[in-house]
């Protein structure tokens, strides 16, 4: 802690904290997880510029039937690297899943993986999928979580919400919830779900750590984390990290893999796994992550 006291007292001192947490000197001048200081006010109005610039990008992509891929990850990133490879959207999902979701869901994924994939979902287990955009994850685990289970959908976009509604119907999955929320502030009460999966969406939130803390205080006790999203390098360039446009497409606003083992360790999860699975830009890679809370 004495290195933070020295920190917060060269950087937050009163006189400075209205500006010694701008979102240019956000790094330097506050750790991860401070709520002193003036960082908390300074975290919350730059998310807030993250927020409405990421609404308004994909609520364009829905607007766009989100069938073309022009708005989101891929369109900072590509969804093919150099040698053609996939390295975001629908061509993630493949044969074995189609038949657990619509055509026009997973055509609209905008996502760096398929946390289905790894979430280990059971039959009766309530899921929760974090910016769930059109549907695609949530009606693959409403699949395989029922009868008896149920799949729950929270996006802050009203167009995501209608498509996801619609794809829904058109599927015929009944044991799916949608809500409109911010991943920040989960609409849903305390230990209330048995796991929570997200695709390349943590990452375009300007307080990550927050929305791992909702994340563990919505699991049940032996609950489950499992996402996929965006790491950085820890060598990821200062332009990078500040262009917007990426940030909006699932790259500058990534957190390292050191930051995440930091983040879920403090907001109590454990078993921590982080797992790259491709890289979608020189900066920065692809990765499954996973935790538990302690039961």
């Amino acid at each position: 802690m004495a290195g933070l006291e020295t920190v917060t007292s060269e950087c937050c001192a009163t006189e400075q904290q209205a500006s010694c947490c701008e979102s240019s000197a956000m790094e330097s001048c506050c750790t991860p997880h401070s709520s002193s200081c003036g960082c908390s006010e300074g975290r919350a109005a730059a998310g807030a510029e993250v927020r409405e610039r990421v609404r308004d990008r994909y609520a364009a992509a829905a607007a766009a039937l989100a069938g073309s891929g022009d708005a989101g990850c891929g369109s900072a990133a590509r969804f093919d690297d150099e040698d053609g490879r996939a390295v975001f959207g629908a061509s993630l999902y493949d044969d074995a899943q189609a038949p657990e979701t619509t055509a026009s869901a997973v055509a609209a994924s905008l996502g760096c993986g398929v946390p289905t994939a790894v979430a280990d979902l059971h039959e009766g287990e309530t899921v929760l999928d974090l910016g769930s955009g059109a549907g695609a994850d949530v009606l693959i685990s409403a699949r395989r979580v029922a009868p008896t289970g149920k799949a729950i959908g929270v996006d802050m976009t009203d167009e995501m919400l209608e498509l996801a509604t619609r794809n829904a119907r058109e599927a015929g999955v009944e044991n799916v919830h949608f809500r409109k929320g911010y991943i920040e502030e989960i609409p849903l009460p305390d230990a209330s779900v048995d796991v929570v999966i997200s695709n390349c969406v943590l990452n375009l939130s300007g307080d990550k750590p927050q929305v791992i803390r909702e994340a563990a205080r919505v699991l049940r006790p032996g609950g489950r984390f499992a996402i996929s999203d965006v790491v950085a390098d820890e060598n990821m360039d200062d332009a990078t990290r500040a262009d917007m446009q990426q940030w909006t497409g699932c790259v500058a606003g990534a957190l390292t893999r050191r930051e995440f083992e930091e983040a879920l360790a403090v907001a109590g999860l454990e078993n921590i796994e982080i797992r790259e699975t491709h890289r979608v830009h020189e900066h920065a890679g692809a990765a499954i992550i996973r935790a538990v809370k302690p039961s």
